[in-house]
């Protein structure tokens, strides 16, 4: 493992993407953490430090108090949206303009790279934005963009399905729920054939999305770390880039 920083970016990597034919970028919460979004973990504070994860974030807890669910969920959606993209997105969003293929597969849920103006993400966790129906799974579409003004202690009766009257569920992976089968493929599938990959603020501990840069070693791409701290791909990768993605990928732009 080679270890640089935003100050060291190594010429032959820039090299190494600048020549790449399927470029594939996987990111994570550090992502998101730098436009200020905390983790899921770090969310549990205040009131929600009185529950299990599980019980917030799964289909039995939704049986359970659909109202205490949606309305952590709106409130989570209402500050996502208040979020903006960092420089982090901006840049991959540029990336995607230099290599002939490139896909982006990401573990969030909050759209900010869309809303930076990535194209045909992989959401391999689902999206706070795409709520559906809990009975018969129909798409839902919000009567509004943004949320009302909601505080963290706030229960919401949920949204009922037009079609069959069921109660409107988040559209993000819950604890004990499969990944979107066809995303999870699309993701497997680009990681094996690509020739470079960025793993970008994850911490590699949340699976099956942890398995993807695996696949990209296992088939000797040339991966890159993208992360402040150790992580488990830290022996994995051909170069481990350590820093603020928001700092190191405009670097690495500048570099391209």
């Amino acid at each position: 493992m080679n270890k640089f920083d935003v100050t060291t970016i190594p010429t032959e990597l820039i090299e190494q993407i600048r020549n790449a034919e399927h470029l594939v970028v996987l990111t994570g919460a550090g992502v998101s953490a730098e436009s200020g979004i905390p983790t899921f973990r770090d969310a549990m504070t205040g009131l929600w430090e009185n529950y299990r994860a599980e019980e917030l974030a799964s289909a039995g807890g939704f049986r359970k108090s659909p109202p205490l669910v949606w309305g952590w969920y709106e409130w989570r959606r209402n500050m996502v949206l208040q979020a903006k993209p960092n420089p982090a997105h901006e840049a991959l969003a540029k990336l995607a303009t230099k290599v002939p293929r490139f896909t982006l597969v990401t573990q969030n849920v909050d759209n900010l790279h869309e809303r930076a103006g990535s194209i045909d993400v992989l959401h391999l966790h689902g999206s706070l934005h795409s709520p559906r129906c809990f009975a018969c799974a129909r798409p839902y579409v919000f009567d509004s963009t943004i949320p009302p003004e909601i505080n963290e202690e706030k229960s919401i009766e949920p949204p009922r399905c037009s079609h069959c009257g069921g109660k409107i569920r988040p559209g993000v992976v819950w604890f004990g729920e499969l990944l979107p089968e066809k995303i999870f493929q699309q993701a497997e599938g680009a990681a094996g054939k690509c020739d470079v990959m960025l793993v970008i603020g994850t911490s590699g501990l949340v699976f099956p999305a942890a398995n993807i840069p695996s696949i990209a070693i296992h088939n000797k791409a040339i991966t890159v770390q993208i992360n402040p701290t150790s992580t488990d791909f830290d022996s994995s990768v051909t170069y481990n880039l350590i820093g603020k993605a928001g700092e190191i990928l405009p670097a690495m732009m500048e570099l391209l």
